[in-house]
């Protein structure tokens, strides 16, 4: 049977989603531990997924395709032993004809530093980027002979207790387009770039080179799909909870270090020598 799994990983441990000889990739580890457990032949070279990840972002909810004769509870529960930072929260039988990447849209969502940056200006430039948009100006590699159509549904700006916390939903992407729209984003907020430009782009009618936001705040938050998941994860395994409690131990060891080096926390005679 083909299974759709919908899993989730953190992009700072992983030289992006495709396997590269040389670098820890998340479709490399998945594949080593699938030969190793029987599932995949060793033959395999690569996955079937819905989103391929640059180096950097992380997904709360890709999703890859997999032929096994697991049922899907037992098939989580083998992917959930490939890494420990690699999470499978649940899975749903597919169809022959299939195709992961044919799902019915994607949501991703970036975490904004605002940066002293005016919200309302940043809002505004997030409002023109919906609906159709002509994306030559707002990915890499795009064919540049004529206009390139997407269709934005959303993008929203909320402001957070943790910075601005910005949501982007399309049934497609082209490659970078998330990071080039938060980018064009702050070029207006920032007031390097007029409004009126930015309209101009989105309707195929000027041309403009907006900088690509950093990958690190990138998350594909959600790929959706027609038919419900059946099989749903149990929760972190021992391997799992224990890199979990060692990347937040980490992430609060990098706060302080962060802190003291920036002047908020003074060293001590101590910490300094």
């Amino acid at each position: 049977m083909r299974w759709r799994v919908r899993f989730g990983y953190g992009g700072t441990g992983f030289h992006g989603w495709a396997r590269q000889p040389g670098h820890r990739t998340v479709e490399g580890e998945v594949l080593r531990g699938l030969r190793v457990a029987g599932v995949v032949p060793r033959s395999t070279r690569h996955l079937e997924v819905a989103s391929r990840t640059d180096r950097g972002v992380s997904a709360r909810a890709n999703a890859l395709a997999i032929a096994t004769r697991l049922d899907g509870r037992s098939l989580l529960r083998v992917l959930n032993g490939v890494a420990p930072d690699i999470y499978f929260t649940a899975a749903a039988p597919m169809t022959a004809d299939a195709r992961i990447r044919q799902a019915l849209g994607r949501t991703y969502r970036y975490f904004e530093d605002p940066g002293g940056r005016d919200l309302a200006a940043y809002q505004a430039a997030a409002a023109a980027l919906v609906g159709r948009v002509d994306v030559r100006s707002f990915g890499r590699a795009v064919p540049r002979a004529g206009p390139v159509w997407r269709t934005v549904d959303r993008m929203s700006v909320r402001a957070t207790e943790c910075g601005w916390e910005v949501e982007v939903a399309a049934p497609s992407f082209v490659w970078g387009m998330v990071r080039k729209m938060v980018g064009a984003c702050r070029e207006v907020a920032d007031g390097r770039l007029p409004l009126p430009r930015l309209r101009r782009a989105v309707e195929g009618t000027e041309r403009l080179t907006p900088p690509m936001a950093e990958p690190e705040g990138l998350v594909l938050w959600e790929v959706r799909y027609p038919d419900p998941w059946t099989a749903v994860w149990a929760g972190p395994n021992r391997h799992q909870s224990l890199a979990l409690a060692s990347a937040r131990s980490a992430e609060r060891a990098r706060g302080a270090v962060e802190s003291s080096l920036s002047g908020e926390v003074p060293l001590t005679r101590e910490a300094s020598i």
